[in-house]
């Protein structure tokens, strides 16, 4: 299995705010009608004409046919924008990211006008010419012009040195909202050229195939091909195709400090310009249309502005993991059953109709650090993992709910196989909806049992109506031995393009997602197991475990390995004096391993772990905690 660790879904989505080569595009702010000033965002008024003035014999000489005051319109739709024409199209690609990017540009410099005033305007858009000058006259890499790029340079640290702190901070957020608009745009383009690609295969050694992925050399199209050119047999590419396992690992990135709000705004501007895409490849489009779409982009960019970027006070270990997991509700959850779908059209295009991606294949596997991870980190503690699994398996559930719901609106077939009828009886006039039912309502007792085991955790209530663990889903098992039954029930009667669907779908994310979502890695530190077992070995009067050689460590550990009895008791260390709160907090955070239901916790990783004896410690105190299937 192979393991990469993600960072929160905007490093994935978003990334950082920076300006990428496909665009080509300069830091352009550009200039709208000037519109009154509310007061809706703190207005700065007391940039001057000093602060513009050194830049004006500048900004003539190398902008002169190029003024930030004759730019297009702030729409979507140009009257100028292209369509692909050239060989590659990657040309007119581009111009439509340019283009779009100038456009968000117009909104942002007409926004910051709005609500900040003209002069915050015109101090931005003067530094950002200046900065443009600099650039084109080399950055300090050509000597034939140092004395241009020099002039640039004094007139950007003339300009910012003038500026109070308060001024700063809004010239600073200018620029710095206008690289993640940029960014977004430029996310969106990466689809807009895949998009293309996949539509030129389409068109070229690709028109006679039902593949979905392509055929370029780093594409699971293009691999397969060359693969099997290799003299490499469709058997034994199917056979590693279904075996092999991609492990994605959700960690909390220090360095993501945007708030989910903006985030999601960056999100949508990128859906924004999806539609506008749609559009213009339909070749007609209403004026009312237009405005729809511009008006919305404004709206993003407005609400942008008068955001707060930064979260203001540190989030909790369960706040971090709910924002963690947030890739996976908001992308994961749609995208990865859509890209196995491609996979599952292009293997057996490739490989063979019977090399098809097996029901419950999981090629893609989750988890996670956060509200596992507690090496050095003390806000992690057993109850705060508890927390967090339970969280994870109520957002699971209710995915579930919602999607298993959604199969049953459609499911209003009549007729079903024998062995669905035997589950739901000769009476049931809609056999699915009466199989699938009982399921929902399980499903949304799953989610009240984990929000009680959750209420207990935390503040130690335990509900008056208790529900028991066998009226509810706590293994995946369970719920994908019905859905198959479903699932083999609809192709058993002819309706294997029903089968292949919705329900088809569901399957693949129970089996990548299961019913916690994405289970958490438990990782600590290895001296505190030392530690731990050193307690032990002194409370039961047999030395020191610390100070143990590595072969006395691995013999006794052997032994207790070996052993039938236990090696301590829980009533022995929770509240005896001669074990610290470390050792009683790694002992408690077995004691949680072993309370956990499937699924719910993936590996137990050991930090700074050098010797056998590091490994066989964790094992030993796992299976004294009771843990049934040692991580």
């Amino acid at each position: 299995m192979r393991r990469m660790s993600i960072s929160k879904f905007a490093r994935m989505r978003l990334g950082a705010a920076t300006a990428r080569s496909t665009s080509s595009h300069p830091l352009a702010f550009r200039s709208a009608p000037a519109a009154a000033s509310v007061s809706t965002f703190p207005k700065v008024t007391s940039f001057t004409a000093s602060h513009i003035a050194p830049l004006a014999t500048l900004q003539a000489r190398f902008h002169s046919s190029q003024s930030s005051f004759a730019e297009p319109e702030q729409t979507l739709f140009h009257a100028t924008s292209t369509t692909i024409a050239n060989d590659d199209g990657t040309d007119d690609l581009d111009k439509q990211l340019r283009a779009d990017v100038r456009t968000m540009g117009s909104i942002l410099g007409a926004t910051i006008q709005h609500f900040s005033g003209k002069e915050v305007f015109d101090t931005v858009e003067s530094l950002r010419l200046s900065a443009k000058a600099w650039r084109e006259a080399g950055a300090g890499r050509d000597a034939s012009q140092a004395d241009t790029c020099e002039a640039a340079f004094k007139s950007m640290c003339t300009t910012t040195s003038s500026l109070s702190n308060e001024e700063l901070k809004v010239v600073s957020r200018a620029f710095a909202h206008f690289c993640a608009i940029a960014n977004a745009a430029e996310y969106h383009h990466r689809s807009r050229r895949n998009d293309y690609k996949l539509a030129k295969f389409a068109t070229s050694e690709g028109k006679n195939t039902v593949a979905a992925l392509g055929s370029a050399n780093d594409s699971c199209g293009g691999v397969l091909s060359q693969l099997l050119d290799t003299g490499l047999t469709p058997e034994k590419l199917y056979e590693t195709l279904t075996t092999q396992q991609v492990e994605l690992v959700l960690t909390a990135h220090p360095t993501e400090v945007n708030r989910r709000t903006l985030l999601d705004k960056h999100r949508r501007i990128q859906y924004l310009l999806t539609e506008a895409d749609e559009r213009r490849a339909k070749g007609v489009i209403t004026k009312f249309q237009k405005k729809e779409l511009d008006d919305a982009m404004k709206r993003e960019i407005w609400l942008i502005w008068q955001s707060d970027e930064l979260s203001r006070r540190k989030p909790s270990v369960q706040e971090e993991a709910e924002r963690g997991t947030l890739v996976i509700e908001t992308v994961l959850w749609e995208a990865l059953p859509s890209f196995l779908r491609k996979l599952d059209a292009t293997m057996t295009d490739t490989l063979g109709e019977k090399y098809g991606l097996p029901l419950e294949a999981a090629p893609f596997k989750m988890s996670s650090w956060m509200g596992g991870d507690r090496d050095g980190n003390p806000n992690v503690t057993p109850n705060v993992t508890r927390e967090v699994c339970l969280r994870n398996r109520i957002r699971a559930a209710t995915l579930l709910k919602k999607d298993l719901s959604d199969i049953a609106g459609r499911l209003s077939t009549t007729f079903c196989n024998e062995e669905l009828r035997a589950k739901v009886g000769p009476e049931a006039r809609a056999p699915y909806r009466a199989y699938l039912s009982p399921m929902i309502d399980k499903l949304g007792l799953t989610i009240t049992w984990a929000e009680q085991e959750l209420e207990k955790v935390r503040k130690g209530h335990i509900a008056e109506e208790k529900i028991d663990v066998g009226d509810i889903y706590v293994s995946k098992k369970q719920l994908m031995e019905e859905m198959l039954v479903l699932h083999k029930s609809l192709c058993d009667t002819g309706n294997h393009l029903t089968a292949e669907g919705k329900v088809l779908d569901y399957l693949r994310k129970l089996s990548a997602f299961g019913l916690t979502l994405c289970p958490l890695d438990v990782r600590q530190e290895s001296t505190r197991h030392t530690e731990a077992l050193d307690a032990i070995t002194r409370y039961l009067g047999i030395g020191s475990f610390a100070e143990w050689d590595e072969a006395s460590k691995i013999s006794w550990l052997q032994s207790e390995l070996a052993s039938k009895r236990p090696l301590i008791r829980r009533a022995d260390w929770k509240k005896n004096e001669l074990f610290s709160d470390d050792v009683k907090d790694t002992l408690e955070t077995f004691k949680m391993i072993a309370e956990q239901h499937d699924d719910s916790l993936n590996a137990y990783v050991i930090s700074q772990a050098t010797t056998a004896s590091d490994v066989l410690a964790v094992l030993l105190l796992q299976i004294d905690a009771g843990v049934k299937e040692p991580l």
